[in-house]
């Protein structure tokens, strides 16, 4: 248990306010969000790009919180009389150290690392399902993975936990070697390595190089549990201690094959490892198997039994906006809206053109694929090849000035009504995609994150409902005027 002492020797402040207490309470949590603060916990005061968490700290005092971590001292003055405050440096380098020193106390918990170019956070909910039947642990909320979501991850966990899983993120190089001194993983997973956040990496080169340091901070007798990377992380490999392999071909430790989707409703995923053992879990997409068999690699490693994984991913859920599927005011709509790099988006295309063969019209909404730095618009244009040779798909709505690369090579080879752009979908922009779309159609929606097309399925559930209030309207008697019929 920390204490507000413990916590200042471990971080390096000093105390800018100290109540007069013999037995200082133990501090019972940790939060970054003066909203959330709950009764007797620890407030981090974060300077960001758009807010001062310094400008809420009495509020999160007033709200309960036992100790602020400040840099600016003039924060302490009118504090409630048992809140204690420390000044430090850095208040986001203190949440690092804090966190450093939290996880050498697990010394009974097993830390899992999960990074890659696509399919973290999805990983990362199969890793949990999974060993979660078994044993008792933490995991990553949402997709908190950078230096403000995985130290509190790591600051969740208690010395009891037999787990501590952490979905591990980047933008620029340096900033995954700096989470794992933090987190000295056990099991470092990556779930490949493809073109994301080449504006800050790079190259792919790059991209390898960021992901595959996650192995460097193994600890001794740890276990890399890799999917395919095309060679990219072998010299990475070669330093960790233990290496598991998953993918389809040949070589593969973990032998993907038979990957299906089940018929009937709901869809399922069906793929078998080694030829030996068949698994389903409940998301679509043939790019899940590889996540699902490393949570398989991962369960494995940890002790769990065929038994219990096949029950784990069998009750597995997909995080919101990766490629869940809806209908909606009759549209078959598939939502994987939270990001997009080409390998996702030409991923998500090849699964959507499957499943929604029978629809009267598919619809592929495609935004702008952001953080690809020079390589941007030759990868919007490998998109739209994508597109072409899959020869599926009805109507493309481009999303975005980057986008328009997708559509201008389209346009060289469809004619101009099936292929559609658009600056954005914000609250018009929405309503006029959705307005595009009839019953019986099916629309992929994938993009990055910024760019919001979740916004077009909030449009289609407005539609809906105003279209079953309508029918409620024209269903009621009327009421009838007041005076005499006749």
């Amino acid at each position: 248990m920390w204490t507000a002492e413990s916590i200042r020797s471990a971080i390096g402040g000093v105390f800018v306010a100290r109540p007069k207490t013999a037995h200082p309470p133990p501090i019972a949590g940790f939060t970054v969000d003066s909203r959330a603060v709950g009764e007797g916990e620890a407030f981090f005061a974060l300077r960001g790009e758009r807010t001062d968490g310094h400008l809420f700290a009495r509020q999160a005092a007033l709200s309960g919180a036992a100790l602020l971590i400040v840099e600016d001292a003039s924060v302490a003055h009118d504090l409630p009389e048992n809140v204690y405050a420390i000044k430090v440096g850095d208040t986001r380098l203190a949440l690092l150290r804090l966190a450093r020193a939290h996880r050498r106390m697990l010394e009974g918990t097993r830390v899992i690392a999960v990074t890659g170019s696509a399919g973290k956070t999805t990983t990362v909910r199969l890793i949990d399902a999974v060993l979660s039947t078994r044993l008792r642990g933490v995991a990553s909320k949402k997709s908190f993975n950078n230096d403000v979501g995985v130290p509190l991850t790591v600051l969740r966990a208690v010395r009891t936990d037999q787990y501590l899983l952490c979905e591990v993120g980047t933008n620029a190089p340096g900033e995954i070697a700096a989470l794992a001194e933090v987190l000295e993983p056990d099991v470092a997973v990556i779930t490949g390595i493809g073109r994301a956040h080449l504006e800050g990496l790079g190259s792919l080169e790059g991209v390898a190089r960021e992901k595959g340091s996650l192995l460097a901070y193994l600890r001794p007798g740890g276990c890399a549990i890799v999917g395919p990377h095309n060679g990219l992380l072998n010299d990475h490999l070669r330093a960790a201690p233990n290496v598991v392999t998953v993918g389809d071909n040949k070589d593969a430790d973990l032998r993907i094959s038979g990957v299906a989707h089940t018929t009937g409703d709901p869809v399922r995923l069906r793929f078998t490892i080694n030829e030996r053992t068949t698994y389903e879990l409940p998301l679509i997409g043939a790019h899940n198997a590889v996540n699902a068999a490393l949570a398989v690699g991962v369960a494995r490693r940890m002790g769990v039994d065929e038994e219990r994984i096949i029950e784990g991913l069998a009750r597995a859920e997909a995080p919101p906006m990766r490629m869940q599927r809806a209908t909606i005011a009759g549209v078959d709509v598939f939502n994987d809206a939270y990001n997009a790099n080409p390998e996702s988006v030409i991923a998500a295309l090849r699964t959507f053109s499957a499943l929604a063969a029978g629809a009267a019209r598919r619809v592929a909404v495609l935004g702008d694929m952001l953080e690809l730095g020079d390589h941007a618009p030759e990868a919007h244009r490998e998109v739209a090849e994508a597109v072409l040779q899959d020869g599926t798909i009805d109507l493309v709505v481009a999303v975005g000035s980057l986008a328009l690369h997708t559509a201008e090579r389209l346009l060289r080879d469809l004619p101009e009504d099936r292929v559609r752009m658009i600056g954005d979908v914000r609250a018009e922009g929405a309503r006029m995609v959705a307005s595009c779309l009839r019953p019986g159609d099916a629309v992929l929606l994938k993009g990055s994150r910024v760019v919001g097309l979740e916004r077009i399925a909030r449009a289609l559930e407005a539609r809906e409902a105003g279209e079953a209030e309508a029918a409620i309207a024209a269903q009621s008697p009327s009421v009838p005027e007041p005076g005499h019929a006749g």
